[in-house]
């Protein structure tokens, strides 16, 4: 390593030069020198070292007096504000001695001579030589400097970077964490600015920071400079993007783009003493998505690389100029996710629901209860008491003792990169952010539950509501012949349960895509004219403002959610169910009561595969057809089959096929299988003829109980006759089971049955199903249940 004792070039250093330039420092020369011949762009730039950082103390005599503050505040008789405020100054009023001025403005001028520049705009960015260790990570300890011109401005920078080393939560850190004060030195990466206020930054994870799923890449991004993310100001662009198909490129791998509202960007400024300021976005910035896809691509590529480089998860910021140029400006190690234990997941699930009183982005899958506390300021932080819902518009790192004593953290503003989310995450509890008007809606003293246990959208009830939580060991999960697999609604539960030991989703609900996320009822979006209530068509427009056509909207929301289920089990197999909404449920979508007909019983009526090919629902149908067809032949999730349901007649199996054919999904086409729910005698009774025309069948037992045993399945006065176990109900699936299995058919289920029955769990096992498709938290529980019957199975065959 090239160096003059006090600065050292970013490609003279590595990833083992933390002790002398920090870990930030030692990364960003890291990448330059060992990343570049990838195509990874980082700016060039240099670091003062910690001799650096040590002879500055050295030379205004501060470390006795450091100390000495120290010492006082230990022995109660200064607060930690009094110490912080007199350290910060005592540095602030440090000079710095010739050679180290030198070595600084020399590296400076070379710095802008390389860039062909006279004063090049830097950034100042602090890295202290304990910083970023797995063990001892934590958000925006230490402060950066941006927009930096001229040797005094740069020396001016440096000399506010060490004394950000002892900020009041920097101090309170490493008390924290045990370590000595004057152990820790300040390194200052000084780096050639990318002129992000004319394009934009954010942050990538090389994992999903929720639920630690790997195979994901998320990237943030916002217009202007990085730190209105960072510092959780804005509710930024979110992208997903699916690390196992990154390097084919005949797929667009990305698994969701959210449109984030961008009301605010950083820029630089001339003010005297100011280098940036916040401006309002224009409308048209709002209305963009910041990074087109080979933008996101390129990203997350890079951060592919730079995770198997370093040989764990990946925090990284990255910034675009305005040519639309993409560099890497920080890289460290991911600290939450890696941190946690495997082999344990935690299960939160709510008994009841009560009226919604907010709702935004879920950080986490728990569920906390308390009473609300609104905070406009970290200075406020007296009047927060112990296990409160800490509630306010955004945070930065001097929340952080407030944070520490919240059961839960809800914010108006923020991504799943700002602050909040990160800290929430690093604390192990639940935060719902980007709510945009929590501050005004919840009040102080309100009792409520916030809930992150539904999926991607966090939602705050009234009142304290009772929840379970629940671990789930997943250590020694035996193999079995009979293939496990998860009954699946919510895109996100599905990246939550990845760890599970299963074999595949056995059914993917789309109603809750299209209920919960899409909203709007397809023949809306096809025909809007026909809408006729003036409140629903401008719920549509908002819904879908920024589309040429609502119909494209439909088509990726649904792609999108899709897609994530498929991708959280690839390269098992995900299966699909087409929508299945009843008659009246699907009137309750917006729009939907102008194209939905009146039934007296709606469960035996206008649903499933009759739906596919009747005039009334064609086109709806046709979209979903679309959307799987996205995530199939663009996105590569070719593991995805589609399910049909309520399917009467094999003439109606016809006619539905037909419609998928036309619309581009034909069996058997790019390995295309298509299934068939079971759900009525008559899939039963024409097994045979179904097997011809499907690549497999799943047993919805709700329905096929219902329609066998002429029980109407929601009735209270008959719920002691709906059952399952029924024995005409078992001997119509050991005939299904023995017909198709004739025709080379696999069977599975997909009800709750194996769940609450052991019997009938090894009444499916002894007449030979396939695969049995659960809910997640009945995986383990009936996975050993198997396998014990199978194993009984076995011994009795030997034994024979």
């Amino acid at each position: 390593m090239k160096t003059n004792n006090y600065v050292v070039w970013f490609e003279d250093i590595g990833s083992k030069d933390g002790p002398i330039v920090g870990g930030k420092n030692a990364s960003l020369g890291e990448m330059i020198r060992e990343l570049k011949d990838e195509g990874i762009q980082v700016p060039d730039g240099f670091a003062t070292t910690a001799q650096a950082y040590r002879e500055f103390l050295a030379q205004n005599k501060l470390e006795p007096r450091i100390r000495q503050q120290i010492e006082l505040f230990h022995k109660n008789k200064r607060t930690l504000d009094q110490v912080g405020a007199r350290i910060r100054k005592m540095i602030a009023h440090g000079t710095f001695s010739d050679s180290l001025s030198d070595s600084i403005r020399t590296a400076y001028q070379e710095l802008s001579k390389r860039y062909k520049t006279r004063h090049l705009s830097v950034a100042a960015r602090s890295s202290a030589t304990a910083e970023d260790l797995p063990e001892a990570s934590f958000a925006g300890q230490q402060e950066s400097f941006l927009n930096v011109t001229g040797p005094d401005q740069v020396l001016e920078s440096c000399r506010r970077c060490f004394a950000s080393l002892f900020t009041n939560r920097a101090i309170s850190y490493r008390e924290e964490k045990g370590f000595d004060h004057l152990d820790v030195a300040l390194s200052v990466g000084i780096q050639k600015m990318v002129q992000a206020d004319k394009g934009g930054a954010g942050v990538m994870f090389t994992l999903d920071t929720d639920t630690g799923f790997a195979d994901v890449v998320v990237i943030n991004a916002a217009w202007g400079l990085g730190e209105t993310i960072v510092g959780g100001e804005v509710n930024p662009d979110d992208y997903l993007v699916f690390k196992p198909l990154l390097g084919n490129k005949a797929f667009t791998p990305i698994l969701n783009k959210r449109k984030g509202t961008k009301e605010i960007k950083a820029v630089y400024t001339k003010t005297a003493g100011a280098k940036t300021k916040t401006v309002k976005t224009s409308r048209k910035e709002r209305a963009t998505f910041v990074l087109s896809d080979p933008e996101i691509l390129t990203l997350a590529r890079w951060g592919c690389i730079i995770e198997k480089h370093y040989g764990h998860a990946m925090d990284i910021e990255w910034a675009k100029d305005k040519s639309g140029a993409v560099f890497i400006v920080q890289a460290r190690p991911e600290t939450v996710q890696s941190r946690k234990k495997l082999g344990i997941l935690k299960s939160y699930s709510l008994h009841e629901r009560s009226k919604e009183l907010v709702r935004g982005t879920a950080i986490g899958d728990a569920i906390a209860t308390g009473k609300v506390r609104c905070l406009e300021h970290p200075g406020q932080g007296k009047q927060f008491r112990d296990h409160e819902i800490l509630v306010t518009q955004m945070t930065d790192p001097d929340w952080g003792p407030i944070m520490e004593r919240a059961a839960a953290v809800v914010t108006d503003l923020g991504g799943r990169t700002a602050h909040a989310a990160i800290v929430s995450r690093e604390l192990g509890i639940p935060a719902v952010v980007g709510c945009g008007n929590a501050t005004r809606t919840l009040r102080d003293g309100q009792e409520v539950t916030v809930s992150c246990a539904e999926g991607a959208e966090g939602i705050i009830y009234r009142g304290r509501l009772p929840f379970e939580e629940r671990d789930i060991k997943l250590a020694d999960a035996p193999q079995t012949r009979t293939r496990i697999m998860l009954n699946i609604a919510s895109p996100g539960a599905a990246m939550r349960w990845h760890q599970l030991p299963c074999q595949g989703i056995g059914l993917a609900r789309i109603e809750f895509v299209i209920g919960n996320i899409i909203q709007v009822h397809p023949m809306a979006l096809v025909h809007p004219e026909r809408v006729q209530d003036k409140d629903e068509t401008r719920s549509i427009k908002q819904l879908t403002a920024g589309y040429k056509k609502g119909t494209d909207y439909f088509v990726e929301h649904l792609a999108y959610g899709i897609a994530q289920i498929a991708a959280s089990q690839y390269p098992n197999p995900v299966i699909v169910r087409t929508s299945d909404f009843k008659t009246n449920e699907y009137a309750g979508l917006i729009g939907g009561k102008n194209f939905e007909p009146k039934e007296s019983n709606p469960m035996l009526g206008f649903r499933g595969a009759s739906r596919y090919y009747s005039g009334q629902y064609r086109k709806g149908f046709a979209l979903e057809c679309q959307a799987i067809r996205r995530v199939r032949e663009e996105m590569g999730l070719e593991n995805v089959i589609v399910m049909i349901p309520f399917c009467r007649t094999p003439e109606e199996a016809d006619r539905v096929l037909e419609v998928m054919r036309e619309e581009g999904l034909e069996r058997g086409r790019k390995g295309l299988k298509v299934y068939v729910m079971i759900e009525i005698p008559s899939n039963v009774l024409l097994a045979a003829e179904f097997a011809d025309r499907f690549d497999g069948f799943s047993i919805g037992s709700n329905d096929l109980t219902q329609l066998v045993l002429g029980v109407d399945r929601d009735s209270r006065e008959l719920k002691d006759l709906f059952d399952e176990q029924h024995r005409a109900v078992k001997q119509a699936i050991s005939q299904l089971i023995r017909e198709a299995h004739r025709k080379s058919c696999p069977v599975g289920i997909c009800g709750q049955a194996p769940s609450d029955h052991p019997a009938f769990a090894q009444f499916l096992v002894e007449a030979g199903i396939d695969s049995i498709s659960l809910n997640p938290d009945s995986v383990l529980p009936v996975l050993q249940r198997v396998a014990q019957l199978e194993s009984a199975q076995k011994r009795t065959r030997q034994s024979a």
